[in-house]
């Protein structure tokens, strides 16, 4: 019950914010705007998307031969897909990492491996987001001069030292064995043989650095493609935003998709978009309108996670 309460309340909060953003707009501005768009430049942004993913199941595929997981690549990106479809539509971007997680759990039979792998991805993936957000910002704050931009320059920064922090603490061996020390005891007696696993796995990243910046850089990779569909949809609904801008906004507006209020952060992003992009006159109309596209490239671009999850699903069935 508590469960389907949040599924509500998330569903009703995305719907909320969809509604309340197209309440400040000419409903029809956007309609047309929508309407007169590219369709091929939209059908590449699509092609786009899907070589982002790739890329990020290479990553992936990176972090997990780290760890002597060895998968076929072509499991891996099934898996990965399976993600971005589940992020499509749970809360926070986040309840597709879960779901890939479990899927190779199974696939492997190395729970502790998987979720270490899931774990170290994402957050090597916002470390290369937010390293790249923050050379943006100095780029349109100091060369472009956007004195009035230096918060998000600060932003950008701060949350690149949070989780730069947040990956030390995982890969530091003395922390782990003072946190193992709340599972020698009590009501966590029972899942220290759990923590030991993950403990284990995070301690063969320590010393795979080249796999972590091999890593690094596909994320950087995968943005900048994740970047060029942010371009070309403005391109389809008429240009005139500059790429270094897709570049300063889009890794924040993924940041900020990580609260977990709306269903795969749709509502967020329909709100996110004429907010930053308006702070370099974009016109509200025209980023409205790109955040619609982006939505839709979203759930279209992961449809074939759902049906490879179905199909894997399906294929565990018949074994039973």
């Amino acid at each position: 019950m508590k469960n389907r309460l949040f599924t509500v309340a998330k569903i009703a909060i995305t719907l909320g914010l969809i509604a309340y953003v197209f309440s400040t707009v000419d409903r029809k501005a956007v309609a047309a705007s929508l309407a007169a768009a590219n369709p091929w430049l939209i059908l590449l942004a699509l092609a786009f998307y899907i070589l982002a993913i790739t890329i990020n199941g290479v990553k992936w595929h990176v972090l997990l031969a780290a760890l002597e997981v060895r998968v076929p690549f072509a499991a891996v990106l099934q898996y990965m897909f399976v993600g971005f479809f589940f992020n499509s539509i749970l809360p926070a971007n986040i309840g597709g990492d879960v779901m890939r997680g479990y899927g190779m759990a199974r696939y492997t039979d190395r729970t502790a491996e998987a979720a270490v792998s899931v774990v170290v991805d994402r957050i090597v993936g916002l470390l290369a987001y937010m390293s790249a957000a923050a050379v943006t910002a100095i780029v349109v704050v100091r060369l472009m001069n956007h004195a009035e931009l230096q918060w998000l320059f600060n932003l950008a920064l701060l949350a690149l030292a949070a989780i730069g922090a947040v990956l030390a603490v995982m890969l530091s061996r003395r922390l782990r064995l003072q946190i193992a020390r709340l599972f020698r005891r009590g009501p966590l007696v029972r899942l220290a043989p759990m923590y030991d696993g993950v403990s284990a796995a995070l301690d063969a990243y320590r010393f795979r650095y080249r796999a972590l910046f091999y890593a690094f850089l596909l994320g950087l990779a995968g943005l900048m493609a994740a970047n060029v569909v942010n371009w070309l949809l403005f391109e389809a609904l008429g240009g005139g935003v500059p790429f270094v801008d897709v570049m300063l906004f889009n890794p924040l507006i993924a940041l900020v998709l990580l609260v977990p209020i709306s269903v795969g952060g749709h509502g967020v992003i329909q709100n996110a978009y004429p907010i930053f992009y308006g702070m370099l006159g974009v016109p509200e109309i025209q980023a409205l309108a790109v955040s619609v596209l982006m939505s839709f490239i979203i759930i279209v671009g992961s449809l074939p996670g759902g049906l490879l999850w179905l199909r894997i699903r399906r294929a565990a069935d018949d074994r039973e």
